[in-house]
């Protein structure tokens, strides 16, 4: 497709030479400006095509995501159901009630990352069990927090956020035990943003990394604040007045 439109587009040089060789001639200007119409025409033709079929493959994987996320969700429920009939079966509503308790805690987590306002964001992080199996994700929001409605560029901050945690998805040593945790941590105070992301576990080259986010931080809108070297902790904010 691309070479298509530059072909189009250089296609312009042979009337154009034409006319410098016959410049007195009307009808080469005619030809030409034809020309041009035409060139114009296919190369608006062949991108919009191309628009259509990157939105598609967009909207592709955006399904193949939501679908993966729906089923991760519901294994996730039938073994929750599998636990507690297995609690009742022994009697035992001590244990269920525990386990009752987490599964109300780990719905509080999904309802508040929900309300986080930014899709891409939201959709990220509710789908990343999907992505990995050598890393967890936790997520720890204090109160609710709407990015959209923060004077803020919301998109922006979602990008960078999203930037960091594939940083250490991709970045993470994958092992046989139990795969490493990354907790997202997200707190507002007043006029300014905090985030922090804590890290336990093994990464291949923690100097590339933390270059790599120093790079990816410098024309964020959040703000470092503190980058340990190890990368086990990043501290950020995003203040306005």
């Amino acid at each position: 497709m691309r070479k298509m439109q530059i072909a189009a587009a250089a296609s312009v040089l042979l009337p154009a030479a034409t006319m410098l060789i016959l410049h007195n001639s009307n009808w080469s200007a005619v030809v030409f400006a034809l020309w041009m119409a035409a060139a114009a025409a296919i190369v608006f033709v062949l991108e919009r095509r191309q628009q259509a079929q990157m939105l598609e493959r967009a909207l592709q994987a955006l399904q193949q995501t939501s679908i993966r996320t729906l089923n991760h969700h519901r294994h996730d429920w039938m073994n929750d159901l599998q636990v507690l009939y297995g609690y009742i079966r022994m009697n035992k509503p001590d244990r269920m009630m525990q386990y009752v308790d987490n599964i109300r805690q780990r719905m509080a987590v999904d309802s508040k990352i929900g309300r986080l306002g930014e899709p891409s964001l939201v959709l990220f992080l509710q789908s990343f069990r999907t992505l990995t199996q050598s890393l967890r994700l936790e997520v720890e929001i204090e109160e609710d927090i709407d990015l959209t409605e923060l004077p803020l560029d919301a998109a922006a901050v979602s990008a960078s956020l999203i930037a960091l945690i594939q940083a250490y998805r991709t970045g993470v040593k994958p092992g046989y035990g139990e795969p490493a945790c990354l907790t997202l941590a997200m707190q507002r105070q007043e006029k300014i943003l905090f985030v922090s992301l804590q890290f336990a576990g093994e990464l291949l080259a923690a100097q590339q990394l933390h270059r790599h986010v120093q790079d990816k931080l410098e024309r964020a809108p959040l703000r470092l604040l503190e980058l340990d070297p190890a990368m086990t902790r990043v501290r950020l904010q995003a203040d306005w007045q």
